[in-house]
């Protein structure tokens, strides 16, 4: 759909899915291993997460979508019991988080981060990001195509925002009664060893059981979702516009070199003298947010005009409002991500 608009959309895709694979994957490989570290108390950080990465990589080097998803759900249990079980075991007040919704200003810095990255880096992890493009080609792996299943697409999605919403707030529930207000999280450790000092030991291995499956499931997850996203751009930048592609890309050799690619060269950054975890998390969620302007104006003009998506299913004048709004919303983070990053940097 994207490449009716432009054809540049492929190969510019292409190189985001390689791009972003290794970032993404970067504070994920280190997480992983930091996380292995500290829960069973030796080994190094490359080392578990060398391990953890090849386990993946046995996973999605041959993509059986129904295996995948037995994995995915198992680990979505465990970070639903972690991460809901904590904030419900520590406590909090209901009326504090209606009103914490609803309250919208930014907090002074007060801890080793702008707050402004801080917040466009939450907007690239729950918001959007170059894997909402890869989340059709899961669809797709399930059957899901057409629109005969746009009800069941339409319940998956609901589905699928409702959990992170409550994960998302699970989370913030704990930064709220366990941080707030003179506490900081500078390393993967800070909080689950603050949750040990209100839970004892169980808290904290229980609270890195989620970290643990929040990360591994996207370790997985982005390894497949663009190794599909990049092979079937690389087959659309060699096809000619309007022709189908023959070739099937979950089978393409490019899958292959990407999950590969993904999952390989992140080890870098678990050698030691490399940034940390929440460092290349906020860093790394805070670039994808650049990206935001190119898909959504991509896909604001895709559902806005029936020669692409036909007179009855395009946008309707208040939907278009909306998009228009996301649209502007996109190009205002993007510029205050980059203007984030750089001033990091240049702090650090």
């Amino acid at each position: 759909g994207l490449t009716r608009l432009h054809r540049w959309y492929a190969p510019a895709l292409f190189v985001a899915a390689l791009l972003m694979g290794h970032v993404y994957e970067s504070y994920m490989t280190v997480g992983v291993g930091e996380v292995c570290r500290n829960v069973f108390g030796f080994g190094q950080v490359w080392q578990w997460a060398v391990l953890c990465n090849g386990l993946a990589f046995v996973l999605v080097f041959q993509p059986v979508y129904k295996r995948l998803e037995i994995v995915f759900l198992f680990f979505l249990g465990v970070l639903s019991v972690s991460f809901i079980g904590s904030a419900l075991w520590v406590g909090f007040n209901a009326g504090d988080i209606l009103r914490g919704l609803v309250r919208v200003e930014m907090p002074a810095q007060q801890g080793h981060f702008n707050p402004l990255l801080v917040a466009l880096a939450m907007v690239g992890a729950v918001g959007g990001s170059l894997m909402n493009l890869a989340y059709p080609y899961f669809l797709e792996a399930k059957g899901w195509r057409g629109p005969q299943f746009l009800k069941v697409q339409r319940y998956d999605f609901l589905l699928a925002v409702v959990a992170m919403i409550l994960l998302n707030l699970a989370v913030w529930i704990l930064g709220a009664e366990l941080l707030f207000p003179d506490t900081q999280i500078k390393t993967l450790d800070d909080l689950p060893r603050l949750l040990s000092t209100v839970l004892g030991e169980p808290g904290r291995v229980l609270f890195y059981a989620g970290i643990f499956a929040a990360i591994y499931t996207s370790i997985i997850g982005h390894a497949a979702g663009l190794g599909y996203l990049g092979s079937h751009a690389w087959l659309r930048a060699h096809t000619p516009v309007g022709e189908p592609i023959r070739t099937d890309y979950r089978h393409h050799p490019m899958y292959k070199r990407i999950a590969a690619w993904c999952l390989i060269s992140p080890i870098v950054w678990t050698l030691p003298g490399m940034p940390d975890f929440v460092t290349l998390t906020l860093v790394a969620n805070s670039a994808q947010v650049v990206l935001m302007p190119l898909l959504a104006g991509g896909l604001w003009i895709i559902t806005a005009r029936s020669k692409y998506i036909g007179a009855a299913n395009r946008t309707r004048w208040w939907e278009n409002v909306i998009m228009a709004f996301l649209f502007a919303l996109s190009i205002y983070g993007a510029f205050n991500s980059g203007k984030s990053i750089m001033q990091f940097l240049e702090m650090h």
